[in-house]
Formats: structure tokens, sequence, C-alpha cells
């Protein structure tokens, strides 16, 4: 079963926290791990197949900076366990990250209509077309949230997701339905 995370710190790195929230997820089971966050204005995305502690060891994934990132452990659904269909995933022009614990039920149809419109899909899971749907939203000059809630109107299925976004480095966006999503607020933290 698949488990997110996300983290905002008023000061510090998320490499470290998000790191050690997803090695409290590893009982769940998973295929692979992956982490992104907003450094210096761009989404930088660390993720592979494996064990959490390998893919620290290959890609030290708990070195991310940046005060605003999201996590992922997977349990493939869709598409099989592979470094492309490994959480995060991003837009096309990697603006826009998001990991998803769920199922997508219209990923098909909203993969074609994606795929008409030019977008260059690198996975197969159902939760990339999500980033898409979301930079689709964005390219209209509508707002980071609102392309977000435009986009999960769009879908069917239970989830929950998580987003950061470049162009919007201080938030991290959160949608769901059906399935469960704990936010948890701190004193310096969230």
């Amino acid at each position: 079963m698949c488990g997110i995370s996300g983290v905002a710190l008023e000061a510090g790195e998320v490499g470290p926290i998000l790191y050690d929230s997803l090695k409290r997820l590893e009982y769940r089971g998973y295929d692979s791990v992956g982490e992104a966050a907003v450094v210096n204005g761009k989404v930088v995305v660390k993720k592979d197949t494996g064990k959490i502690d390998e893919v620290e060891r290959q890609l030290r994934i708990s070195d991310l900076s940046g005060t605003i990132g999201i996590g992922h452990t997977r349990w493939a659904t869709h598409g099989a366990p592979s470094k492309e269909n490994a959480h995060p995933h991003i837009d096309c022009n990697g603006t826009v990250a998001v990991v998803h614990n769920g199922i997508i039920e219209n990923f098909m149809e909203l993969r074609q209509e994606l795929e008409a419109a030019g977008h260059i899909l690198r996975s197969r899971t159902d939760t990339e077309l999500v980033a898409h749907l979301v930079e689709e939203n964005l390219k209209l000059g509508i707002g980071f949230v609102e392309s977000v809630r435009r986009g999960a109107k769009r879908l069917t299925g239970a989830y929950a997701l998580a987003f950061v976004c470049a162009g919007e480095p201080d938030k991290i966006v959160c949608v769901r339905k059906e399935s469960p999503l704990v936010i948890g607020v701190g004193t310096n933290a969230n």
C-alpha cells in the first residue's frame, strides 16, 4: 500500500524529515520511494525502485534541501515497479510534483486526452496525469490552489494527493476523496 508525506518548514531542510517519515511508512510494503522539494525556485525530484535504505545509499534522498517537500512509498497498482513509475511525478515543465495514495479510475480516458493535447507522459501510472491536469490549469493563468482544485474535480476514484509547485514554493496543496489524509500542525512546521 502506498504512503504519502509532506513537510512545510519555517526554516531548515525537508530531506531528513521526509526521509524519517518515509521510514515510518516502511512497514506498509512498497516497491519504490521518492521525494520532491522546491529548491531555489525549481522542483527537485529524487526517486528510484528498492527499499528506502537502498535508495538512500544511492541518491541520498535525506540530503534534499528546501523548506517545502513531499515524499512517497509506492506499492504498484498502475505500471510495473520502475524508476519511471516511482513517485513523485512531475508535469511536462517540471514545475509541479505530485504524490498519490489511492486509485484514479478514469486515468485511461484522461491520459488519452492529455497525450492528444501534446503532453509527454513518462510513466504508466494513474498518478502522473494529475500533475499534467494541474499544468493545464496553470497555463491558463489560474493559481496553484485553484489549478489543483479544478484538476481534482476531473478525477474519478479514491485518492489522497499532495502537490508542490515551483511557482508557489511556500505551500503544499493537498486534496482527498475517500482516502485518508491527516494534516499535523506544528509550531515551526506542518
